[in-house]
């Protein structure tokens, strides 16, 4: 018998108080600065990261740990289990004011989610699933959308990547938007707000985890956009590539993006 329920439940507590402290430091004034590579950090980043990894280590301290602001140990590659955080993912958001940030805290085995959280806490929204016991919004079920056609798909992507000149088969007219978090749109992908994310770089771990078994669990395929399933907790902790869609969309995607190489690393 597993324990994933209880796991969710370590999860959802420590997102629920890692939202109230993210939106306190805010209030309170944020430090910024830059990490290498030229994206944001915060004070309160640091601030959750610090909390999260105390609570839930100290009550699983048998797990491995891998998260966005804390330096990547190999040892997390002995564990049979792990937690894979972003303290705030969607910074950029987050230090505007803006709601689309949100925690996602996942719990892999063996190299795939079995428990995870999406908690967005400036839209009071929290998204949760287990492995096999299917995923919830604000404690509702959610599934993916039945869309069949790419025709006026509502999409989460670069609309400039999508309408380039660059395919071999273009793409029919769809609904473009953007939101700052990955993790958030995969949620939303799985509540059947969209109809597919697609992003052609990689993606690490930390950003995608959560809403990979999320998006699962109500019904939605993940792939990197060559249609290969993801495995989690390897050596490189990122994933080739995105594409999160309802369930009869994916193959008419990946037929279109399955020609595009791989991104170097």
């Amino acid at each position: 018998m597993n324990d994933y329920a209880t796991d969710l439940a370590l999860i959802l507590d420590a997102a629920l108080a890692a939202g109230e402290l993210a939106l306190a430091e805010r209030e309170a004034g944020l430090k910024t600065w830059s990490k290498p590579g030229g994206s944001p950090v915060t004070s309160a980043d640091m601030a959750v990261d610090r909390v999260l990894k105390d609570v839930l280590l100290s009550a699983r301290p048998d797990y491995g740990w891998l998260s966005e602001e804390t330096e990547d140990n190999a040892e997390r590659l002995t564990r049979r289990r792990l937690f894979v955080v972003d303290p705030i993912d969607g910074t950029v958001a987050y230090m505007k004011g803006k709601p689309w940030w949100c925690i996602p805290i996942a719990v892999v085995e063996d190299g795939r989610p079995v428990a995870a959280v999406i908690h967005a806490p400036a839209l009071n929204e929290t998204f949760c699933a287990t492995l096999g016991g299917g995923a919830t919004l604000n404690g509702q079920r959610i599934s993916a959308s039945d869309t069949d056609d790419l025709d006026d798909a509502s999409v989460l992507a670069d609309a400039r990547l999508m309408e380039g000149p660059h395919w071999d088969e273009p793409w029919p007219p769809m609904r473009y938007e953007k939101r700052n978090a990955i993790a958030y749109r995969m949620a939303l992908v799985a509540a059947g707000a969209f109809d597919a994310a697609i992003a052609l770089t990689p993606k690490w771990d930390w950003d995608i985890c959560a809403g990979a078994l999320i998006a699962e669990e109500a019904g939605a395929i993940v792939s990197d956009h060559h249609g290969q399933p993801w495995r989690f907790n390897q050596a490189d902790p990122r994933q080739n590539s995105l594409i999160c869609s309802a369930p009869a969309l994916h193959p008419l995607i990946v037929g279109r993006t399955a020609p595009i190489p791989l991104a170097p690393r």
